[in-house]
């Protein structure tokens, strides 16, 4: 594939050559239609497993080229199954990519818009969840949270603008979270690192739009992946806490919450809807009861909700 540079080197070399002006255009304009003629492209981060592996196969149904990254390749096993089942796995590169190692996000995109000159589509996916009572996490706890959620994600999506400024066009699309938008106890760290990502993205939103670039917010409520069984493992309270009670009683309900979520199509035909979108809108809040409690958090007084929520996780 041809690329940028290699575009201005044909400019600059033909030029200089004395050649006429239509052979110059022509052959300009064969270099760039070179571009637009190849397959879409689409950067996909924590694809081993949930939305991302999911979404990697979806949009190679689509025709893109995906590439898909992962910070332990040793689960690129997986995607490569469920690639090979939807006969997309010839359209799906799995690379390694720890978004929390800026140098690598240089790199990482830098290679793939080399290669390819393109990139159409952003799927900012990885993340994981810290929880437990602000009191007794760690600083360091947070800063681990907020590296991958918030960090990671604002410097995938640096590396990546320049190249959608310059071709005009672009989706960077930002798996956030009903926790972006409404706080629940012992979620703290995730909860802060969702609503930073809502901020971000509406601030880049309008930066961008002038660019041709669309930032897109996906906030899914409760769907049957691994990112909160993976969180919550993790989450204890020392024996004697003051919490212990008020931990047993939330776990009690994100365990019932979690055996009745559905399956993440849902999620996966939005995400779909807006790549397909010319003008997709910045949130698209995505589940069971999501659209209704957003409107209650926003509509009822702050009393009213907070009865609403603490009565919801005494519920047997």
């Amino acid at each position: 594939m041809m690329g940028v540079n290699f575009l201005k080197w044909q400019e600059y070399y033909l030029s200089l050559s004395n050649f006429n002006t239509y052979v110059f255009i022509v052959v300009r304009r064969i270099v760039v239609n070179q571009n637009v003629n190849s397959p879409p492209v689409a950067l996909v981060t924590g694809a081993s497993s949930g939305f991302g592996l999911l979404v990697s196969v979806a949009l190679a149904r689509e025709g893109y080229r995906v590439i898909a990254s992962m910070r332990n390749m040793q689960n690129k096993e997986m995607l490569a199954t469920v690639a090979r089942e939807a006969g997309v796995y010839d359209r799906i590169e799995v690379i390694s990519l720890d978004v929390t190692d800026f140098a690598a996000v240089e790199s990482v995109v830098n290679d793939v818009s080399n290669r390819y000159g393109r990139i159409d589509v952003l799927v900012n996916n990885a993340g994981f969840v810290v929880g437990g009572f602000v009191e007794e996490l760690t600083l360091e706890e947070w800063e681990r949270q907020f590296a991958t959620n918030f960090f990671g994600l604002v410097a995938v999506t640096k590396a990546v603008l320049p190249i959608m400024r310059t071709q005009r066009s672009g989706k960077i699309i930002n798996i956030s979270s009903i926790s972006g938008r409404v706080g629940f106890p012992a979620m703290g760290p995730y909860v802060a690192s969702k609503f930073a990502v809502e901020g971000f993205s509406e601030s880049l939103r309008l930066e961008m739009l002038p660019y041709g670039v669309y930032v897109v917010l996906i906030e899914p409520g409760s769907f049957k992946t691994n990112i909160w069984s993976k969180g919550l493992q993790g989450v204890s309270v020392r024996s004697g806490s003051p919490y212990e009670k008020e931990m047993k009683t939330i776990m009690q309900y994100v365990n019932r919450v979690a055996k009745t979520a559905p399956p993440p199509d849902e999620v996966i035909r939005q995400i779909i809807k807006v790549v397909q979108s010319p003008t997709p809108h910045l949130r698209y809040p995505v589940g069971r009861g999501v659209t209704l409690t957003l409107r209650l958090k926003n509509w009822l007084p702050w009393k009213w909700w907070e009865w609403i929520v603490m009565k919801s996780l005494k519920q047997k």
